[in-house]
């Protein structure tokens, strides 16, 4: 209920009253009183009149269930949401639902990992109280060898989630690092239960520095929050469910087309590596060119100095500019 009180109150610019709420509800105002009880303890300012009703002003940066569920405006892309104050790893998780029956949109959220993990089992850093952790389980019916592409999908969507909410110029590192200002702000990572002709689930985990204040010595250079580059505190809430938006509008979009043509225009459009000098550092295998752009399966086209084209899989490569980390 608690989800569905704050909905409503969003929606109404001004009060709404405590019969309406029970009406709508179909509670008694006992209930209704209590929740807003509870929700004020958790830091919403809810101004309550006599015969007006409640008006809500100002909602906290809150990563709990109903505030998520109430700022979502999908039909799969976070239905339901399972939040956790603190868990693992959010992939771990949605991991454990997918082999469990778990449904097509599930979000699992947590406000702190204590086993977040990156690209190539890297440790991620997740402190509580100042990131968006979360993974997504999806059932895709389409073949395993188009799962990858999922991961691009996913970084389209934060990039452009992350712009209309702050305005800021986000980009895409290939294939799938969110950068502002030359330094990473989100990291995504994909996993995927399959046979050889059908897909069990796949589990794609996002992380983003919302309002981290600062970072390790050794990763300074390369990473960074929305809060360091805008000097300005951010609404992880509502960040998550633009996300969520993105996302299940591309994955319709994707999943019609099962390639990335649809999106290839705009994953380019947002790409900093196009048109700029690139290291390609494949394992016992270096060279540089000019990033082009992605073709329709999300692979790199590369023009190398002697004209020649290569096209280049995520996998096991890693992309880095000349002179540093974009």
């Amino acid at each position: 209920m608690k989800t569905e009180i704050l909905t409503i109150l969003r929606e109404n610019e001004g009060y709404v009253s405590g019969q309406q709420l029970c009406d709508k509800l179909n509670v008694s105002r006992t209930a209704v009183w209590k929740v807003i009880e509870q929700l004020k303890k958790e830091g919403y300012k809810i101004e309550a009149v006599r015969n007006k009703g409640y008006h809500l002003t100002e909602s906290p940066d809150v990563m709990s269930q109903a505030e998520i569920e109430s700022r979502l405006e999908t039909e799969w892309a976070g239905n339901p949401v399972i939040y956790m104050d603190e868990t693992d790893s959010t992939n771990i998780q949605a991991k454990k639902l997918g082999e469990a029956g778990g449904k097509h949109g599930t979000l699992v959220v947590s406000d702190r990992q204590t086993a977040g993990k990156g690209r190539r089992g890297r440790g991620w850093e997740s402190p509580s109280g100042a990131s968006i952790y979360m993974s997504i389980l999806l059932r895709p019916e389409f073949l395993p060898d188009k799962a990858p592409m999922l991961t691009l999908v996913m970084a389209l969507a934060v990039a452009e989630a992350v712009q209309e909410v702050t305005g800021e110029a986000a980009g895409i590192k290939w294939p799938n690092d969110i950068v502002l200002n030359k330094k990473k702000i989100c990291g995504i990572l994909t996993e995927m239960s399959a046979e050889i002709d059908y897909i069990n689930h796949v589990v794609i985990g996002v992380g983003i520095n919302v309002n981290t204040e600062s970072f390790p010595e050794e990763i300074q250079k390369t990473a960074t929050s929305l809060a360091i580059e805008t000097g300005k505190k951010w609404k992880r809430p509502d960040l998550a469910a633009a996300v969520m938006r993105y996302f299940e509008n591309y994955y319709n979009m994707f999943a019609e087309a099962q390639d990335l043509k649809p999106l290839q225009e705009r994953y380019n459009r947002l790409l900093v590596n196009k048109d700029r000098e690139i290291q390609v550092l494949e394992p016992g295998h270096e060279f540089g060119g000019t990033a082009l752009g992605i073709n329709e399966t999300g692979e790199l086209i590369v023009r190398k100095a002697d004209g020649s084209i290569e096209e280049i899989y995520a996998g096991e490569v890693s992309v880095r500019g000349i002179y540093g980390y974009v």
